[in-house]
């Protein structure tokens, strides 16, 4: 298999199961009914729907501000198109693949329901206090993931160890 198509069978698979998982919360079981539901002592799942950008930065719900929004994203996703194609090595391309499905994930979301669907919630209770993580989903775990491993290979994936 060549990088390029392993690259778009990542992008796919991530689109494939992040809107499965959120189509399954919102209409099968119906988080908005059910709240927030414990799973693990340290995992729940909630609904919270993400008007802005990445961790719930620049939270606004206009329409002007939604498609500044979707532009940036659709401008994005072009540029990792782009560099997927030309990537040479197949970790670099899945993890490009894995980026560009989670944006799309997340710009369905945002053409859909005119915000993001978050779902997963850690958390950690330490004392009285509760500490909790920013909620997120499939495309936010994609995305992570795809800049991680796009981190490991350009500072040790062999290309990177081969350059003066």
């Amino acid at each position: 298999m060549t990088p390029l198509r392993a690259g778009i069978i990542a992008a796919v698979v991530t689109v494939v199961l992040d809107q499965a998982s959120k189509l399954w919360l919102l209409n099968v079981f119906d988080i908005a009914r059910h709240g927030a539901v414990k799973v693990t002592p340290f995992f729940d799942l909630v609904l919270a729907w993400n008007i802005g950008i990445s961790f719930g930065w620049l939270q606004n719900d206009s329409q002007a501000a939604q498609f500044a929004l979707m532009a940036v994203k659709v401008v994005a996703v072009v540029a990792l198109a782009v560099w997927m194609a030309r990537s040479h090595t197949l970790l670099a391309t899945v993890a490009l693949g894995l980026i560009i499905g989670g944006a799309i994930g997340n710009s369905i979301d945002r053409l859909a329901y005119g915000a993001v669907v978050d779902f997963a919630l850690f958390h950690i209770d330490i004392g009285e206090k509760t500490y909790n993580w920013y909620v997120f989903n499939l495309a936010d775990v994609a995305i992570v993931v795809g800049v991680a491993a796009l981190l490991y290979d350009s500072f040790l994936g062999v290309p990177a160890a081969k350059a003066p």
